[in-house]
């Protein structure tokens, strides 16, 4: 062992297990966790490698002898927003597991709305038996995704699968077979336009925050079934804006919205989405990371630098993810 022979692991995400994980899968050499005190590494000098998710600004900067940071998710906004972050490489979470996670949970909200779920659980507590309509077939609709990356791919493969229309936009070219895509500013208009039920699942960055606001939600289509767009928001928080999604919400600008992850999390008991019965709220929980597949995904990509090969996942700083 060298002196620095530590991974340091920032309990943020599963802190009863996460650590015991990591400890299996590198009985070899030390894993350890930030003082709970300080925030910081008790031994700076000995960390190699540090698995964060939300860490404390100047932490990272604080490991004089750093090579690589692992986020603990697929998302790295909240490691982008350290100002002192080293340049050192920095390697996203993939997860078949996680990406499985986030196409059922998407599925989950494109059917809860497009068979009115909610309005027949209503109906189910007054013990009324009567049919809603509109129940329009999945070729009547088109799905619109925001952000063609893993995750993005998969869930219009799956909505595909159950014969909705699909479409996607991304801030560059992408292709996925069967899918309509569009991309950059200069398309994103044309996307909207056809766009019936849409899906974000863009990472948080300069360019994507505050995109899912009112201006964009007035140019979804509203020549769907229901009238009105439906919102899915399975990325960031930051990307939207709760004050338009609420006053679009009373002003039928929106059919309905699933939310998985908020502006503030955990939500505030006295956000206003708590009252409506057309939007679906979630903690935060439409993908999780899990703590042994992630300590596995570790294990991989240390093993490949350590033997002097690429590491797989790097994160485009310049493009935030």
């Amino acid at each position: 062992m060298t002196m620095a022979d530590s991974i340091l692991i920032d309990l943020d995400l599963h802190p009863d297990v996460q650590l015991t994980r990591f400890m299996q899968e590198f009985a070899e050499r030390p894993v350890v966790a930030p003082n709970p005190d300080t925030g910081r590494a008790d031994e700076p000098q000995r960390i190699q490698y540090a698995v964060v998710w939300k860490p404390e600004p100047g932490m990272l900067a604080s490991l004089p002898n750093l090579e690589i940071i692992f986020s603990l998710g697929a998302g790295v906004d909240a490691i982008l927003r350290d100002p002192a972050l080293p340049d050192l490489p920095l390697v996203r979470f993939v997860d078949p597991n996680l990406t499985g996670h986030m196409c059922n949970w998407v599925v989950l909200q494109v059917l809860m709305h497009t068979r009115r779920q909610r309005g027949y659980d209503a109906l189910q507590r007054k013990r009324e038996w009567k049919e809603i309509h509109p129940q329009p077939a999945s070729n009547e609709l088109t799905v619109g995704i925001m952000g063609l990356g893993e995750l993005g791919s998969a869930c219009a493969t799956a909505l595909l699968a159950l014969g909705f229309n699909v479409c996607g936009w991304s801030r560059t070219q992408k292709s996925v077979k069967d899918v309509v895509t569009y991309h950059g500013d200069g398309q994103l208009n044309a996307f909207l336009s056809k766009t019936d039920i849409l899906v974000s699942l863009l990472p948080h960055t300069s360019a994507t925050h505050g995109i899912l606001n009112r201006d964009l939600f007035e140019k979804l289509s509203k020549d769907g079934p229901f009238g009105a767009p439906v919102v899915i928001n399975g990325g960031r928080g930051g990307s939207q804006v709760e004050a338009d999604i609420i006053a679009c919400l009373d002003e039928r600008v929106l059919h309905g919205v699933s939310l998985d992850v908020f502006e503030t999390e955990p939500l505030p008991a006295n956000s206003r989405l708590w009252t409506f019965n057309n939007a679906i709220l979630t903690p935060h929980m439409a993908a999780v990371s899990d703590p042994a597949t992630l300590a596995s995904h570790v294990r991989t990509q240390i093993d490949r630098y350590e033997r002097g090969e690429e590491l797989q996942h790097l994160v485009d700083r310049s493009r935030g993810y």
